[in-house]
């Protein structure tokens, strides 16, 4: 029987995270590879440390002219993104940082498993769906993107001028009848310009974004605080801490509250199931509670590289269900196709629209006019009730 009162954590990182800093780059090389053609194959993979940015993988267009011409663009496209998102200091600086491109044609042997419109690899991909929040996500994690991401929204906007772009928040959230009902401590660590700021300086910045981010009545007077717990947070970004491609998956997905399946999204074009099959995962996961089938769901498929079809597809509504769970994965083959082309189409996910998942979730997100977050949309879910 799940346990109906408890304790849940999830964290997030900003968008200045070295972490985050090479996920963006990645998934703008992506989107630059997806402008010159929506059949582009990209695997890039960056990294970052103070004062260098080094950016290899493979990629692939129609004629190896375009190919060269666009890889010798990731430099000015590394550069806009390090300027974007707010780096002008000593030790990493959009404009005097070192960037070194080891990006190369896409290997002939990995392309011809795709070519036949099979996986892009095997492997084991999870959605997951909560009624927890109006977006369907586990709040802990939910809220812990939203805090930095309307802290980020300020310093943008030049109303936190004493905040530099890394940060971390962690929320701790106390679930009442299986329900979220407050928070019991929140974490945010977060780089400040000013050396002489404390850590109650730096409270007094970021207190009244947290408070208006929380579901009012989860702040209450035995919440616990740790803002800036170690001091002071001067040297931030890469110019501290080393970043990679694909080192945040769980801050990337549920937080924890669910399964992974161990595949990075950022950098990957959509024909790798890693990324695709996973946001696929999502959408059904998210239209199945959205339907009110169930008020949690968990969605797992499985691929072979070169292998169009799924091998096979679980679903899971943890005792919440009100069909049963072998009824549904009959439904979502149904209603879906989940060979990757299927989805590539469905979702629309041959546009360049990757860099802005990069920071603050890939889930959880509004639906974007021009298609992005695509598998956000709740259009499945009369479809899929009527299927059952």
């Amino acid at each position: 029987m799940a346990r109906k009162c408890y304790l849940f954590t999830s964290e997030s990182v900003s968008e200045g995270h070295p972490d985050k800093v090479c996920d963006r780059i990645s998934d703008a090389v992506l989107d630059a590879f997806l402008c010159q053609e929506d059949m582009a194959r990209v695997a890039c993979e960056t990294f970052v440390t103070k004062d260098r940015v080094i950016i290899g993988g493979e990629v692939g267009l129609s004629s190896d002219t375009k190919t060269k011409k666009t890889i010798a663009s990731v430099d000015e496209i590394a550069r806009t993104c390090v300027r974007a998102i707010g780096y002008e200091q000593d030790g990493f600086h959009w404009k005097t940082m070192e960037v070194q491109n080891y990006l190369h044609k896409q290997s002939a042997h990995i392309a011809q498993g795709v070519d036949r419109n099979g996986a892009g690899d095997q492997g084991i991909m999870f959605g997951y769906a909560v009624n927890e929040t109006p977006e369907l996500m586990p709040a802990p994690i939910q809220y812990s993107h939203d805090i930095l991401r309307n802290l980020a929204d300020a310093r943008h906007a030049g109303h936190t001028p004493q905040l530099g772009p890394d940060a971390k928040s962690q929320l701790t959230v106390k679930y009442v009848d299986g329900k979220p009902v407050g928070v019991k401590s929140v974490v945010l660590s977060t780089q400040h310009l000013d050396d002489r700021m404390t850590s109650d300086d730096v409270r007094a910045v970021v207190d009244p974004y947290i408070r208006n981010t929380l579901p009012d009545g989860w702040i209450s007077n035995a919440t616990e605080w740790h803002i800036n717990p170690t001091g002071r947070f001067v040297i931030g970004g890469p110019a501290g801490d080393a970043g990679l491609t694909g080192r945040k998956i769980v801050v990337d997905t549920y937080g924890g509250a669910a399964p992974h399946g161990g595949g990075a999204f950022s950098g990957k074009d959509p024909t790798k199931v890693d990324r695709s099959a996973a946001y696929a995962a999502r959408y059904l996961a998210k239209n199945i509670v959205a339907s009110g089938m169930a008020e949690r769901c968990t969605i797992q498929l499985s691929y072979a590289i070169g292998v169009a079809r799924p091998l096979s597809v679980y679903a899971d509504t943890h005792g919440t269900g009100k069909v049963e769970s072998a009824a549904i994965e009959n439904a979502v083959g149904k209603v879906m196709d989940l060979t990757p082309c299927g989805i590539i189409e469905k979702l629309g996910l041959r546009r360049p629209m990757y860099q802005r998942t990069a920071a603050y979730g890939h889930f959880g997100r509004k639906p974007d006019a021009d298609g992005g977050f695509s598998w956000e949309q709740t259009d499945l879910a009369a479809v899929l009730k009527n299927s059952v």
